[in-house]
């Protein structure tokens, strides 16, 4: 295949033209009261397959086998429900607002009823009369401009997503119509496993329409929930029960990298200022498949209709803004760069299987774990020279906990002290009363620190040990930025298409590499987070589809933004 080079300046976003100081930000995972489920005596958190809707002037969240749902004014500060009235321990629930009505259904391999409630912040839900005349498994309401209601479904390694019109009484009055088919022997990403190298069916799930300028977006989740590779691509039309044409950019909500993997399986909405989001399931899934959390990440639809979500970045601080935003102009990462990477760290005690190193190497699957949830264990790690902290982000990984769905009570007491030599500490976050079920507690300080040391005391654990994923800093370092990376190589595999092998010279001074590409040189909105490495093998490419590549390279002090784009 012919390969061209192109020169393109891609621009450095920063943090300006409509952003202000005053616009909070959260970072990914999101900071939710995740429930534990207890299997074969092993007790884990779990949240997936994320709907949500907007009532009125508030956000409705509906997860996967939560025991209830949350509600938000601004999505920074979540309220839980607790709910009996639904059957709310099926997967993959959803539901959509009508007028004053939110209509509610979830998956189940049986005829269900359709819930309904005029007011969804009380537990009062009442069943519809009739069933649906079929059960469907990962179902999700569209409403069209016109008023007319349609169901989409489906959740299979290999059966199609279809899509029925629903009537005024939310009852089919067609019949379900194939929508979209399994498509891996072209579409690399569809494949499963963790570098989709498994040859076994991977699944398609978590249908999820967006209407955008008359155009129909059915966007639908592969190749399984509990790989990092885990995605979101998407099918257009004129009509809302299509035919429906693949977009070769699919997938356009993809994050294999950084410290929590996986965007599948989401919902696409706007918030109060008009602004897309895409909300997804993100993978752990070492103590069971279902080990999962959730990701928030901002959406757009381009100049031309082209729909992508912004993962480059995604699981470190990131603005919730208070206007609309242009993406032209403007982007939502705040610019805080993770200080704490693979940075010498001590403590007072660590299991042999789970080391000190594990709470710095940026990975969700592995953590660090004291010898007890005594008061007093501690966890702490020297930053570089000249670093300016903005914010923290504290990974509970529940080492050894039992906790149940019913259990009641849980939240996290601890410290985290500053200090430039070690001996003299200064209290920069104090939870030692907190009453909430922060698991992934995320904290702006509202003045930047400089220190050297940054250590974090547990006073009070829920159950199990004092562990943590990975205590992630945020900030800035004085210092040099990596040089611009040119001069790489990408390599398609000549027997297998939907594979490409990336290149590129090491830099010292780089820590990590964010590899760009798309089907269009000024659209490069897929992307792949990588640190340590100069080398590169995507897995999920489409099969005889021309891509371009660029690379940009970061660490705490910057990034470098690849000048280059690469044809292959």
């Amino acid at each position: 295949m012919k390969k061209t080079f192109v020169f393109y300046l891609l621009i450095l976003f920063s943090c300006s033209g409509g952003i202000t100081e005053k616009e909070k930000t959260f970072c990914n995972p999101l900071n939710l009261n995740y429930r534990f489920q207890f299997t074969d005596s092993t007790s884990y958190r779990e949240a997936a397959d994320p709907s949500m809707i907007k009532y009125k002037d508030k956000f409705i969240l509906f997860v996967s086998h939560s025991g209830g749902y949350w509600h938000s004014d601004d999505m920074m500060s979540w309220t839980y429900l607790p709910v009996k009235s639904l059957p709310i321990e099926d997967y993959a629930p959803d539901a959509i607002a009508i007028n004053d009505t939110v209509y509610f259904t979830a998956s189940s391999g049986e005829r269900k009823p359709i819930y309904f409630t005029t007011d969804p912040f009380q537990d009062n839900w009442k069943p519809l009369s009739d069933t649906l005349p079929f059960a469907v498994w990962d179902p999700h309401f569209f409403m069209d401009d016109d008023g007319q209601r349609y169901l989409y479904w489906g959740c299979s390694n290999s059966l199609p997503i279809y899509g029925v019109r629903l009537n005024s009484k939310m009852q089919a009055v067609t019949e379900p119509e194939v929508l979209i088919n399994h498509n891996q022997d072209k579409y690399g990403w569809e494949v499963p496993g963790e570098n989709n190298e498994l040859t076994r069916n991977g699944w398609n799930e978590g249908a999820w329409m967006t209407k955008y300028n008359n155009r129909y977006y059915l966007q639908y989740a592969a190749p399984g929930t509990e790989f990092k590779t885990y995605a979101d691509g998407v099918y257009t039309s004129d009509s809302p029960l299509g035919p429906f044409s693949y977009e070769t950019y699919s997938p356009f909500s993809y994050k294999p990298g950084g410290f929590s993997g996986g965007a599948g399986h989401s919902s696409t909405f706007r918030d109060k200022y008009g602004n897309y989001w895409h909300i997804s399931t993100m993978s752990i899934s070492v103590r069971h498949m279902f080990e999962r959390r959730l990701g928030l990440f901002s959406a757009a639809f381009d100049k031309d209709g082209v729909l992508r979500t912004f993962t480059a970045f995604g699981d470190y601080p990131t603005i919730m803004p208070d206007h609309k935003i242009d993406f032209e102009k403007e982007n939502l990462f705040r610019g805080w760069l993770l200080l704490s990477y693979k940075k010498k760290a001590e403590a007072s005690s660590s299991m042999e299987e789970y080391p000190v190193k594990n709470a710095f190497d940026e990975d969700i699957r592995t953590w660090w774990s004291a010898n007890s949830g005594n008061p007093g264990e501690w966890v702490s790690v020297e930053l570089d020279d000249k670093v300016t902290v903005n914010a923290i982000q504290v990974n509970f990984a529940d080492n050894e906990s039992t906790l149940k769905p019913d259990s009641k009570n849980i939240s996290y007491w601890y410290r985290i002290l500053a200090s430039n030599d070690k001996t003299n500490w200064e209290v920069i976050v104090d939870k030692s009363n907190n009453n909430e079920d922060a698991c992934h507690d995320y904290i702006e300080l509202p003045k930047p620190v400089k220190a050297k040391y940054i250590k974090i005391e547990n006073i009070k654990v829920p159950d199990g040990k004092f562990s943590i994923y990975d205590l992630r800093i945020f900030g800035k370092r004085e210092g040099k930025t990596p040089g611009i990376v040119n001069n790489f190589t990408v390599e398609r595999d000549a027997a297998d298409s939907r594979k490409a092998k990336i290149d590129w010279p090491e830099d010292n001074l780089a820590t990590g590499y964010i590899v760009n590409y798309g089907t269009d040189p000024d659209k490069l909105y897929t992307s792949v987070m990588v640190y340590d490495v100069n080398t590169l093998m995507l897995t999920g490419l489409n099969k005889d589809v021309t891509y371009y590549y660029s690379i940009d390279a970061f660490n705490e002090s910057g990034i470098a933004r690849g000048k280059e784009i690469l044809q292959k």
